[in-house]
């Protein structure tokens, strides 16, 4: 792991997971784990969507594909590791947390643009921030995934807040402010399922 390369994405967020919830991994590993390779492949989806929407974007379309191929890799690698390790995929319903986000987002252009590439720095700054959590409390055939995943998922994040810079012609802090705020909202509140992003589970 290269904490100094991550330290920008946990500073942007407002509070760290919940202990509660890193107390519930070890019961709710499965979960985790399929939860997360829907993670990986939704956020590759989001970023083909995006290099489809958005084709006048040069630097977008670069740095989409790039994470699109990312974001797959990562999916393959959850898949092996809950192979090797017996846990087989299957449906589970979706965090409320990424929709919750979703909210926030403006329905015109070109705010649209800079919410959506706001609200994936945001969801990758909290992955990065669980994965650093995640090492410390997973056995080590698990660990070592997220100890591997840390310095992508931090680059992401800055990949997606430079983008937002770069293309709005406004100051960003009060539309990052309120999406990181809810950020903080729905994961410290309590949950009734455990999710990869969820809220401490009851």
């Amino acid at each position: 792991m290269n904490s100094s390369e991550a330290t920008p994405a946990l500073d942007f967020l407002d509070v760290a997971t919940p202990q509660a919830w890193l107390e519930a991994v070890p019961d709710h590993i499965p979960e985790l784990l399929i939860d997360h390779a829907n993670c990986e492949k939704k956020a590759a989806s989001t970023a083909l969507s995006m290099i489809y929407r958005y084709v006048d974007h040069s630097e977008l379309l670069f740095l989409m594909s790039r994470l699109a191929r990312e974001e797959l890799l990562h999916f393959e690698q959850v898949m092996s590791l809950m192979a090797q390790q017996s846990v087989p995929y299957r449906q589970l319903s979706a965090s409320r947390y990424a929709g919750e986000l979703h909210k926030l987002v403006a329905k015109q252009e070109p705010q649209r643009l800079t919410d959506a590439l706001i609200l994936g720095a945001v969801v990758e700054a909290r992955s990065c921030e669980r994965f650093v959590q995640l090492i410390d409390v997973l056995p080590e055939a698990y660990a070592k995934l997220y100890r591997r995943l840390v310095t992508s998922e931090a680059r992401h994040f800055a990949d997606y807040l430079e983008l937002a810079n770069q293309i709005s012609e406004l100051d960003l802090n009060t539309r990052v402010a309120l999406f990181v705020e809810r950020d903080a909202e729905l994961v410290t509140r309590p949950d009734r399922e455990f999710r990869f992003h969820s809220g401490v589970p009851y």
